[in-house]
C-alpha cells in the first residue's frame, strides 16, 4: 500500500501514493465517450447528496466510529484553487477520464469562475477550466458583503453521470461593467464545454410588481442577481433560482429552467409578478443558504422563499389573489410548456410582518423526508424547514396547508422557540439532515438537536419541540453544516463543520447519541487545521473521505490561499 502524505504549499499539493501515481491530466476531446456508471463506491453528484435533500450517504464502507477518532482519522490533502469554495464538492467513484484510468474525482466550482477535477486519493489536479469568456473577469461583490471579494460560481452544480456532464451556473462582468449569468454544460472527463454550451440566462414574464418592468413584462437583470441555491436536476430540466444581493432593491425570486439536452430554456416562474413590498419591490427570493430546490418521487418541486410580499387577499381556491408568494413553503408543477404552476402552499400568519423585520423563512433550506407512517396507518409525505423566526415547520406535502391568518396551526406540526433568539442570531442558515428516522437541525447560537420521528410526527407536546439527542457544543453564527454517514442503518456519523472566520472545525457525532463526539480537528492541535471555512457550505462524504471547501485567510498581506480539505484515514 501507498502512503499520502501532504504538503501545504500555496499552488502545490504533493503526495506520494503507489498506485495512482501524482500526474495530472491534460484537457481532451468533447468527443471522448460517455464514462459508464459507478461500480462499488458512491457518487455525490448533487447538494445534500440527493433530491429530497437527506444529506445522508447510506453506503459508507470505510468510515466507522471505531476509526473516526484522533488517533486514525485526520487531514489528508489540501487541494489549492484559484477561489473560495462556496459550492459543495461534488464526488464520482471509479470514474474514467482522459488518461482512460479510472479515479475517484472530486469536482469544486470557485468563486473565481475556475471549475476543478482532482483525483480524490491522490490529490492530483485532472484538469482545471475557466468558466469565463474572453476579456471578463468574476462579478465584484455588488457593494454587498455577503459573498467577497468575487462572484462567480457559488452554488453547487449538479451533475448527470450517465450523461457525462456536470452542470454549473457562474457570474461574470465585462470591461464596459455588463454582468452575466451563464449555464455551463461541461464534461466530466476532460472539463470541455459542450456543443450548446454555455448558455446566457435570461427571463421574463408578465407582470406589474419588481423589479421596473418593460412593456408589461418582469424582466431578470443578470447583474441584480446571483445563484446561491444549489443547482436541481429533475426530469431532464436543470433548474437554477435565484437570490438578491443584501437586498438590495429592486428584485424578486426566479426560478428559471433549461432542458438538459439542448440547454432551452423550460420554465420560467416568478415568486412576485405584482408584488409591492417596501414600496414596489416584491422581493421573495430564493437563497436558502446554498440549499436547493427539493423534488418528490412525482416530479413535483419545492422551495421555501424568503422576506418579500405575500397576498394575505385569496382567491376562491386559497391562493393569493397577486400571485405573490413572499415567506412560503411552495409546491411547483413541473413545466408545461415554460410555465411552472404553484399546486400548493403553506405561509405562516405573519409572514408580511416577519419579512418587513427581514425574517426569512428562506433562509434555511427545506428537506423531504421519506414516507412516514402516522399513527391511523397512513401513509404520509411530510417536508420539514425553518428560518429565522425560531420556529420549525413540518408540512403535509400533499396538502401544505395555505394562510391561516391566525395562526401557524395550518401547519402539519408547528413547533414554536424551536432554537433559541441567542446573541449569535437568530437563524438557521442551513438545512436539515435526515438519518433512521431522526431529523438533525441547526442554528446560531444552539446545539445540534435531533428529533426521532414517531407515528409520522417529531416529538413534541403540544407545540414545544421535545429534543431526542444533542450535541453539548453550542454553535455561533452561521452556525454548522451538516452531513451523514453510515452503512445502511448502522454505524451513523452526523458530521458537522463549523466555520469561522480564522479556524473552521470538522466534528464527528454518534448519530444516535450526539452528545458522543467521536472527532474534531481541533483535537490534534495544527494537524488537522485547515483555514477557515466557507459559510453555508456542507460536508461531502463518499468513499472513506470527507471533503470541505474552505476560503482564504484574507487578513494576511497577500491574502492566503483557497483549498478543498480532505480528511480520511490516516
Amino acid at each position: 500500500m501507498g502512503q499520502i502524505r501532504k504538503s501545504i504549499v500555496p499552488g502545490l499539493v504533493l503526495c506520494i501514493i503507489a498506485v495512482h501515481g501524482c500526474g495530472g491530466g491534460a484537457k481532451g476531446s468533447a468527443s471522448l465517450p460517455v464514462p459508464p456508471a459507478s461500480l462499488g463506491g458512491v457518487d455525490v453528484i448533487t447538494y445534500h447528496n440527493d433530491n429530497f435533500r437527506t444529506g445522508q450517504n447510506l453506503n459508507e464502507q470505510t468510515l466507522t466510529p471505531l476509526n473516526v477518532a484522533q488517533a486514525t482519522f485526520g487531514l489528508l490533502l489540501m487541494l489549492p484553487v484559484d477561489g473560495k469554495v462556496d459550492a459543495q464538492p461534488l464526488v464520482l467513484h471509479a470514474m474514467t477520464m482522459s488518461d482512460n484510468a479510472a479515479h475517484d474525482v472530486v469536482y469544486a466550482a470557485t468563486e473565481h469562475d475556475s471549475l476543478y477535477a482532482f483525483d480524490a486519493n491522490s490529490g492530483a489536479k485532472l484538469w482545471q477550466v475557466s468558466l469565463l469568456a474572453s476579456a471578463e473577469s468574476p462579478s465584484d461583490a455588488r457593494n454587498c458583503t455577503q459573498v467577497i471579494p468575487e462572484i462567480g460560481v457559488t452554488a453547487t452544480p449538479v451533475i448527470d453521470r450517465a450523461a457525462g456532464t456536470i452542470f454549473v451556473v457562474a457570474m461574470s462582468k465585462d470591461s464596459t461593467g455588463a454582468y452575466y449569468q451563464r449555464l455551463h454544460a461541461l464534461s466530466l472527463m476532460t472539463g470541455a464545454e459542450s456543443a450548446q454550451s454555455p448558455v446566457t440566462i435570461a427571463a421574463s414574464i408578465p407582470g406589474t410588481g419588481a423589479p421596473a418592468t418593460q412593456n408589461g413584462q418582469v424582466v431578470f437583470d443578470p447583474g441584480q442577481y446571483k445563484e446561491r441555491a444549489a443547482l436541481l436536476l429533475s426530469q431532464g430540466v436543470i433548474y437554477t433560482s435565484w437570490a438578491s444581493h443584501c437586498d438590495i432593491e429592486n428584485y424578486t425570486g426566479w426560478i428559471i429552467g433549461y432542458a438538459e439536452p439542448t440547454l432551452q430554456q423550460s420554465a420560467v416562474f416568478s415568486t412576485e409578478p405584482s408584488g409591492t413590498v417596501s414600496g414596489g419591490q416584491g422581493e421573495a427570493a430564493f437563497w436558502n443558504s446554498n440549499s436547493g430546490p427539493s423534488v418528490d418521487a412525482n416530479g413535483n418541486i419545492f422551495a421555501m422563499t424568503a422576506n418579500g410580499d405575500f397576498d394575505t387577499t385569496l382567491n376562491s381556491a386559497g391562493f393569493p389573489a397577486g400571485n405573490d408568494y413572499g415567506n412560503s413553503i411552495l409546491k411547483l408543477a413541473a413545466p408545461s410548456g415554460t410555465t411552472m404552476a404553484v399546486l400548493d402552499y403553506f405561509t405562516m400568519f405573519n409572514a408580511d410582518a416577519e419579512s418587513a423585520i427581514d425574517g426569512d423563512l428562506g433562509s434555511g433550506g427545506l428537506l423531504l423526508l421519506p414516507d412516514q407512517i402516522d399513527a391511523s396507518g397512513n401513509t404520509r409525505h411530510l417536508a420539514v424547514g425553518a428560518g429565522k423566526d425560531t420556529n420549525l415547520y413540518v408540512v403535509d406535502r400533499d396538502n401544505l396547508g395555505k394562510f391561516n391568518s391566525a395562526n401557524n396551526m395550518n401547519a402539519y406540526q408547528f413547533l414554536a422557540a424551536a432554537y433559541p433568539n441567542s446573541g449569535c442570531g437568530p437563524g438557521v442558515y442551513g438545512a436539515p439532515v435526515y438519518f433512521n428516522g431522526m431529523v438533525y437541525t441547526e442554528a446560531t447560537g444552539d446545539v445540534i438537536r435531533g428529533y426521532k420521528i414517531a407515528a409520522a410526527k417529531l416529538p413534541a407536546q403540544g407545540t414545544t419541540a421535545q429534543v431526542t439527542t444533542q450535541t453539548s457544543q453550542i454553535f455561533c453564527y452561521p452556525g454548522p453544516t451538516l452531513a451523514v454517514s453510515a452503512s445502511g442503518s448502522a454505524n451513523g456519523i452526523l458530521w458537522a463543520v463549523e466555520n469561522s472566520s480564522s479556524q473552521a472545525v470538522l466534528h464527528a457525532y454518534d448519530a444516535a447519541n450526539l452528545a458522543t463526539e467521536f472527532y474534531n480537528s481541533a483535537q490534534a492541535g495544527t494537524r488537522d487545521q485547515f483555514g477557515p471555512g466557507s459559510k453555508f457550505t456542507p460536508p461531502t462524504v463518499a468513499n472513506g473521505k470527507v471533503f470541505v471547501g474552505t476560503q482564504a485567510d484574507n487578513s494576511t498581506s497577500p491574502p492566503g490561499q483557497n483549498y478543498v480539505a480532505v480528511f480520511g484515514l490516516l
